[in-house]
């Protein structure tokens, strides 16, 4: 039991912790520093994964409903009120309320969408254009919230640690030369020390890297769902509701 317990403390005096225990006051500011910022990316990582797999599976739900459209567009309009999260279904509501709109425009009353009277004009067209751009653009925005952390994080953690290995190392050179000494003996454990700046700054960055590319190419994909979405909106529209001349 004896040589267990031994060698498990050997093993630790040996190890990274040990690094860091013997490390001076700059390299353990500086593997604070990369803690926090890691700890803050596996955070947004989390919640992104959270918020992504809602959001699909609610659109995936919302679309279900529209592409039915048995029941008409006011029930899908009032089952998209209930999904929050879809960004299909806050697209369509956009579009719903814009067409209502300017149905009261063009004839001082709101009408239920599914009356197939001929009440708008080609021009309305545009208008309804910018309403679903601007809803896409505020979808996208809120998917992208807080990923420019992840971006930060992956370009200067490894820097930081840099600076800390640099910083550690000229205290190391600084020793030797008050001491007079540079055996391996003397200079390694300063020397590993130091390094330990850079694997920290590495182990941050190289999550949030690969976090932040994995969503970004998330929201390219629903970027072009959305776009799909909004074009088959505006072609039912356009068959359904606008004056034949």
């Amino acid at each position: 039991m004896e040589t267990i317990g031994g060698q498990f403390f050997q093993a630790i005096d040996r190890g990274p912790m040990a690094m860091v225990i013997h490390s001076g006051p700059m390299a353990k500011g500086v593997l604070l520093t990369l803690l926090i910022f890691s700890i803050i990316s596996w955070s947004i990582m989390l919640q992104k994964i959270i918020s992504f797999w809602k959001a699909q599976q609610e659109s995936e739900k919302f679309l279900e409903v529209f592409q039915k459209r048995r029941r008409g567009l006011n029930y899908a309009y009032t089952s998209g009120k209930l999904l929050k999260n879809s960004y299909l279904a806050n697209i369509f509501i956009a579009g719903y309320l814009d067409v209502a709109s300017l149905q009261k425009y063009r004839r001082e009353s709101s009408p239920p969408l599914e009356d197939d009277a001929q009440s708008l004009q080609i021009d309305d067209l545009q208008s309804l254009k910018r309403a679903l751009n601007k809803t896409e653009s505020q979808e996208i925005s809120r998917l992208e919230k807080n990923l420019g952390f992840l971006g930060t994080t992956g370009n200067i953690t490894p820097f930081i640690g840099l600076f800390g290995t640099v910083w550690g190392i000229m205290d190391a050179f600084q020793a030797i030369g008050l001491k007079g000494s540079a055996s391996i003996g003397g200079v390694a454990p300063g020397i590993s020390g130091a390094l330990i700046t850079t694997a920290a700054g590495l182990a941050a960055a190289i999550p949030a890297v690969i976090g932040f590319n994995y969503f970004h190419n998330k929201i390219r994909v629903v970027a072009s769902e959305m776009d799909e979405f909004s074009m088959e909106f505006i072609s039912l529209i356009e068959r359904s509701f606008i004056k034949k001349r």
